[in-house]
């Protein structure tokens, strides 16, 4: 493996999108262009993923460059790598990256800059779960808030402005209070750096294991909270999700998949990087203290979630709710942390990672099923669509891979991960698991009835659904077929033989899980 690999596949859809800006004015070629660089990137991500080495364990392919500002009083370096908890997600973006491009293909409202700014997007979320400082997590972290602000309000639909601007107010107070804790951390005479992590082939020293704060008068719980509810709204978890069904019912179909793919598990990650990395033995506070609680607030955003989720008739605002209630499933993961065993502890937060690259693969197919459905049936609202089995049936029998996997089908990836988190956060925290598990009999409920009203059943009348939309409709083309299979393949695979990507995660855990 080459030197720079991770610096090149983050900086990369940059590159390319300043190539477009200046160099490319054709909207076939640009979007030709776009393609080749998000698949370049995508098999950058591949051969970081098969690269890792599971023997050596810890941060590797590591570049770095000390004092990145030239501030006396900040010192950020710019650091970059992967583990085994940080890898599948790398190849997680690389993936959803390429097929979000190739999803583009009927955008032609302001070609250039649309592929612009999705460029930027990837860039910035590959950042995120490559970052091993702290201010240049952070930056990476806000930094999507303008490609995404712009690519919602410019090219979404229904109230695009209205769901952009609250996704970027939203964001933006989590935001806030993340830097506010990164200073807190910073400032602090017993730590003064921002490395997430100790690196000590290269002499670097992280945050401590031992963190104190009697010296600033900031309490060890008071950061954590910092943390943690920033997070808890990018993931999202009930009460702070509402600003995503918004935004992903005015989203186009390849910005849905990005947000629902990637963007929030880079919450996800961050719970388990900083706020179980950095808060296992504070002075005076541990995550150990508040575990219970965040296995209380998992199981009420699984259900709620899932609850919400019945009710749509919307296909996207559907798919948006049910991300609620997965994500608790991610929240549940890490209350694993609690006064039990170490070997349940790990198991269940490598549930909540393996959970993360599972969802984003599950959403971003049935995400990229839907566009596909409206784009031939030009509606989205369930109750005037039906009997279009026989007229889409490659899209389909993709759109019941996505769904079965959704609702935890066994063969299939979302099985796997759901059933970790289940059996071992049972053992710390019982009540709360099986109030969560009957989250997977409301998906069953929502997915099962959103299936059959598509494509089963009788077409409803001419006055809702014209005979002339309906003969017109034609399934997918064989190029669609190549973002479909991208999604597809991990989603079975990972239900076969999961332990190709558990062995890795577990690494990162054992190494998050001192």
């Amino acid at each position: 493996m080459f030197d720079g690999i991770i610096s090149l596949t983050i900086f990369l859809p940059v590159i390319s999108a300043v190539i477009i800006l200046f160099f490319l004015k054709n909207k076939k070629t640009i979007r030709y262009f776009a393609n080749i660089t998000t698949g370049i990137v995508f098999i950058f991500s591949l051969l970081i993923f098969l690269s890792y080495d599971t023997d050596l364990s810890g941060f590797q392919m590591i570049d770095y460059f000390e004092r990145w500002i030239p501030f006396e009083y900040l010192r950020s370096s710019y650091i970059v790598g992967v583990d085994g908890l940080s890898a599948p997600l790398v190849l997680l973006t690389g993936i959803l990256g390429f097929v979000s491009t190739l999803a583009s293909t009927k955008v032609e409202k302001r070609v250039k800059e649309y592929h612009i700014w999705l460029l930027v997007l990837i860039s910035s979320v590959f950042g995120v779960f490559v970052s091993l400082d702290l201010l240049l997590f952070f930056i990476f972290f806000e930094f999507e808030l303008i490609p995404m602000y712009m690519l919602i309000s410019i090219w979404g639909s229904g109230r695009p402005k209205y769901s952009a601007m609250k996704f970027v107010l939203f964001t933006l107070f989590g935001g806030a209070l993340m830097l506010i804790g990164i200073l807190s951390i910073y400032m602090s005479p017993d730590i003064g750096t921002l490395m997430m992590v100790s690196l000590p082939e290269l002499g670097l020293v992280g945050i401590p294991e031992l963190i104190q704060y009697s010296n600033l008068l900031i309490p060890a719980s008071f950061v954590f909270f910092l943390f943690f509810i920033a997070f808890s709204i990018k993931l999202p978890s009930w009460p702070m999700h509402s600003w995503l069904p918004d935004a992903h019912t005015d989203a186009p179909t390849a910005v849905s998949v990005m947000l629902a793919g990637v963007l929030l598990k880079m919450a996800g990650y961050g719970l388990i990087r900083i706020n179980i990395g950095f808060f296992q033995n504070t002075n005076g506070f541990t995550i150990y203290d508040v575990s219970l609680y965040i296995s209380i607030l998992a199981a009420v955003s699984v259900v709620y979630g899932g609850i919400i989720t019945v009710r749509q008739t919307d296909m996207k605002r559907l798919i948006a709710f049910s991300s609620i209630s997965h994500m608790g499933f991610v929240m549940l993961g890490v209350s694993a942390i609690g006064q039990s065993s170490m070997q349940s502890s790990i198991a269940g937060i490598n549930g909540a990672a393996l959970q993360m690259f599972t969802h984003g693969t599950i959403t971003g197919l049935a995400f990229l099923m839907v566009g596909y459905t409206y784009e031939r049936t030009h509606t989205r609202h369930i109750p005037h669509l039906g009997g279009l089995w026989h007229k889409i049936p490659i899209i389909a029998v993709f759109f019941f891979i996505s769904g079965f996997a959704s609702l935890g089908l066994p063969m299939l990836s979302g099985f796997v991960s759901e059933i970790m988190i289940f059996l071992s956060v049972y053992k710390i925290w019982p009540v709360a698991t099986i109030i969560s598990a009957f989250g997977v009999v409301l998906a069953a409920g929502y997915i099962l009835w959103m299936i059959q009203r598509i494509f089963f059943g009788v077409k409803p009348p001419d006055e809702i659904f014209s005979d002339d939309i309906y003969e017109k409709i034609r399934d997918v083309k064989k190029l669609d077929l190549l973002p479909i299979l991208l999604l597809t393949i991990p989603v079975i695979l990972v239900g076969i033989w999961p332990s190709f990507l558990t062995d890795m995660i577990n690494l990162g855990v054992e190494g998050v899980i001192r």
